[in-house]
């Protein structure tokens, strides 16, 4: 059963974390993303009365 020889998978899977814990990383941070937060206005607006039309 050649499933059970650890070779060729085990360097495919060394390769592939190797891609995603040094080289993804990298590409990712340095994307620049064109919204940046705003801080919210703490203060809460007073809220006006209503004008019924009916009363």
């Amino acid at each position: 059963m050649p499933q059970l020889n650890p070779h060729p998978w085990f360097t495919i899977l060394l390769f592939s974390w190797m891609i995603f814990l040094v080289i993804l990383p990298k590409k990712v941070m340095n994307h620049m993303f064109n919204n940046n937060p705003m801080l919210k206005n703490t203060e809460k607006p007073k809220p006006e009365p209503w004008n019924w039309p009916w009363s």
